[in-house]
């Protein structure tokens, strides 16, 4: 699966640390892994969000992404409150 950040997921990464980052790496090569396998999505607690995706880089904080085709388009990085606002204000 080909993987693609959009400019709104690139805006919320910026001024992370390095280890954040190479999290956040880590979460999306996981999400690559373990969708359509479901005993995997625990680990990285990948479940479905009205038309989008979810999956965590650690506890407090969350990806949010969309399957288009062979691609899973990443939108917004944040925390709980933060990802309910993005989902929220794309309805």
């Amino acid at each position: 699966m080909k993987t693609a950040t959009l400019p709104s997921f690139r805006r919320c990464l910026r001024g992370l640390s390095d280890t954040r980052l190479l999290a956040v790496l880590e979460a999306i090569h996981a999400a690559d892994a373990a969708y359509g396998s479901p005993h995997r999505h625990a680990g990285i607690g990948l479940r479905a969000i009205g038309d989008f995706m979810e999956c965590r880089d650690a506890l407090d904080m969350r990806l949010i992404f969309q399957r288009r085709g062979d691609t899973f388009e990443f939108h917004f990085y944040g925390n709980h409150d933060e990802v309910k606002a993005f989902i929220r204000n794309r309805r």
